[in-house]
């Protein structure tokens, strides 16, 4: 089964990122919509909405966004654990319907318990995993039930359970799912439909991939169906010296202010995904072509810090090598964010759709 090719941006509740520390309110509405109509106008398809235990509201920030925009999807991360999932069910139910149909939510379990319990969870990180697989699932139901039901779970339990609104697209709203613990994989197997997961070389790639499909097949599912997103900053340049130049001034500039760094999310030793964003570092500063470690390793890999080095075609050949694995969704984000992604549309996008298509015609060709 063939996906297409699509893109995903990042937006923020005010401009900051690991080179730029945050000003101004915390949060700033204009801001928010004109980075979301940067990635609107850029071709973008969809535009993650980040979740932080001390953070504005994820979906409160991505409905002003969609209110600034009419056609660019949402990605909308969201721990299970803090609501509900009737109520979760009928609040990203309700988002899609306002939107248009453009939502999507992204399940994160959680990598840090220290971080989990500034919002009162003290489950561990096995616990945790186990109880977004029966939230999901009740997600689903409540999406798709035409009636209210019973339920009585290991981490929850109601009577009448219903949703009256029901999500504008069907069967359901999209579910990302990220991890990469063994549990995660499992799970990711029986309920996701795109699983997500960080920038890794080109042979860690490959070998999470063929583990999540193993576990699709396993749950008895179509291996085909899951969709693959992987998460890039990409480092643009006219010229390959030019973007490496960048680079060093982006690792300096890190460094400098790593005392204050915002955005890295900081070492998740319970992360499977961080630790392994920290052996492709230890393996050296570039891996593979254009793959720079340095961010993942200077931050403690705690978020999307892998990046790609080079001029806008050097970068999309990159990426294309990743799509021939089984990558079709590319999370990208760069350091100076909202510029970076009005680049992006411009240059890397459309190369990376070139690259992409001639990679598809000699596949054709070799047939």
């Amino acid at each position: 089964m063939a996906h297409p090719l699509q893109f995903i941006g990042m937006i923020a509740h005010r401009a900051q990122s690991e080179i730029h520390p945050p000003a101004g309110a915390v949060v700033d509405p204009g801001y928010i919509a004109r980075f979301a109509q940067a990635h609107e106008a850029a071709g973008f398809d969809r535009i993650l909405v980040a979740w932080g235990s001390s953070s504005p509201d994820a979906l409160l920030v991505a409905s002003h966004a969609a209110a600034a925009t009419t056609r660019i999807g949402f990605m909308v991360a969201h721990r299970p654990g803090f609501i509900a999932p009737t109520l979760a069910a009928r609040q990203f139910a309700t988002f899609d319907q306002l939107s248009g149909g453009r939502a999507a939510i992204h399940v994160i379990s959680g990598g840090s318990s220290a971080e989990q319990r500034k919002d009162g969870d003290w489950l561990d990180h096995a616990q945790r995993y186990a109880r977004s697989e029966e939230y999901v699932a009740l997600l689903k139901r409540l999406w798709t039930e035409p009636k209210p039901f019973d339920h009585e779970g290991a981490y929850y339990r109601f009577e009448g359970g219903f949703a009256e609104v029901k999500p504008l697209q069907r069967p359901h709203i999209p579910v990302f799912f990220g991890g990469s613990s063994d549990i995660a994989i499992e799970i990711a197997g029986r309920l996701a439909d795109v699983y997500a997961f960080w920038g890794e070389t080109l042979d860690q790639a490959r070998e999470t991939i063929a583990r999540v499909r193993a576990s699709v097949a396993k749950a008895g599912r179509d291996p085909a169906t899951i969709r693959f997103s992987m998460s890039f900053r990409p480092v643009l340049a006219a010229t390959e010296a030019a973007a490496w130049a960048r680079a060093d001034a982006i690792i300096e500039r890190i460094r400098a202010l790593r005392a204050d760094a915002v955005g890295s999310g900081g070492p998740k030793p319970e992360s499977i995904g961080s630790r392994r964003l920290l052996e492709a570092a230890a393996g050296g500063r570039v891996r593979d072509a254009r793959l720079w470690t340095e961010v993942a390793a200077a931050v403690g890999a705690g978020a999307n810090t892998t990046a790609l080095v080079g001029t806008p075609e050097q970068v999309a050949e990159s990426l294309a090598a990743y799509h021939a694995l089984g990558v079709d969704t590319f999370l990208i984000r760069g350091f100076d964010p909202l510029e970076d992604a009005e680049e992006y549309g411009r240059s890397l996008l459309p190369a990376v759709r070139q690259a992409v298509a001639a990679q598809a015609a000699l596949r054709t060709a070799a047939e």
